[in-house]
């Protein structure tokens, strides 16, 4: 599992209509997430919400392995 702070991720903001995607992949794994945000929202909520999920993912593959 990452932590908040690790500088690993790469973080993808990409704005498209009425809503931001945001990416979150992990370059050691190749693991990638994406949410969808509202682009009123902050980029450190928006980063933050992704990372979480980004860990989620990373820690369901550990538990599965």
């Amino acid at each position: 599992m990452l932590p908040m702070d690790d500088k690993r991720v790469i973080i993808e903001f990409i704005k498209v209509g009425a809503y931001v995607k945001v990416s979150a992949i992990d370059p050691v794994s190749s693991v990638e997430v994406c949410i969808v945000g509202d682009p009123a929202s902050s980029q450190e909520r928006l980063k933050s919400t992704v990372l979480k999920k980004l860990n989620f993912v990373l820690s369901k593959r550990i538990k599965q392995n």
